[in-house]
């Protein structure tokens, strides 16, 4: 009896999410907005690195990048209202979630000044331009 007690919040994470799809308030699925996920391909070449990020339903003055440090840090920042009214116009439900993700990716080397983003049928594509590599390879500096 105790254990049961102990567990009773303890929920099964398919069925959590089944209950939230039935049960949902609204009728724009965000479960990977509940669920932290940043869906992302990544590809390299001689010229670039390029990113391409599930975003669906997110406005894209809610993505947020940042190159620094040979790193980029991409932050989404959403919030959704949800009212459903009666047929006299008396509020019957009011739903309000906010969900904030951030994932940052290692990308050496690029030109800073040069990186482009865009948002497509959901799908943030980021360019990273490679920085040109000096042509003296040896990293030793000469002293005047």
């Amino acid at each position: 009896m105790a254990n049961e007690l102990m567990n009773r919040f303890n929920v099964d994470p398919f069925f959590d999410q089944m209950a939230r799809r039935f049960f949902s308030p609204s009728d724009v699925d965000n479960d990977y907005m509940v669920q932290g996920n940043l869906k992302t391909d990544i590809t390299e070449n001689d010229k670039d690195y390029t990113l391409k990020v599930d975003v669906p339903g997110i406005d894209k003055k809610n993505i947020h990048l940042v190159y620094q440090n040979d790193n980029l840090a991409l932050s989404i920042d959403q919030a959704q209202e949800s009212e459903k009214k009666d047929e006299q116009g008396r509020v019957i439900a009011s739903e309000r979630s906010h969900g904030v993700m951030s994932r940052t990716y290692e990308l050496p080397g690029v030109d800073r000044d040069n990186i482009s983003a865009q948002v497509n049928d959901g799908v943030l594509t980021v360019t990273l331009p490679k920085a040109a590599e000096s042509e003296d390879s040896n990293n030793q500096i000469e002293i005047q």
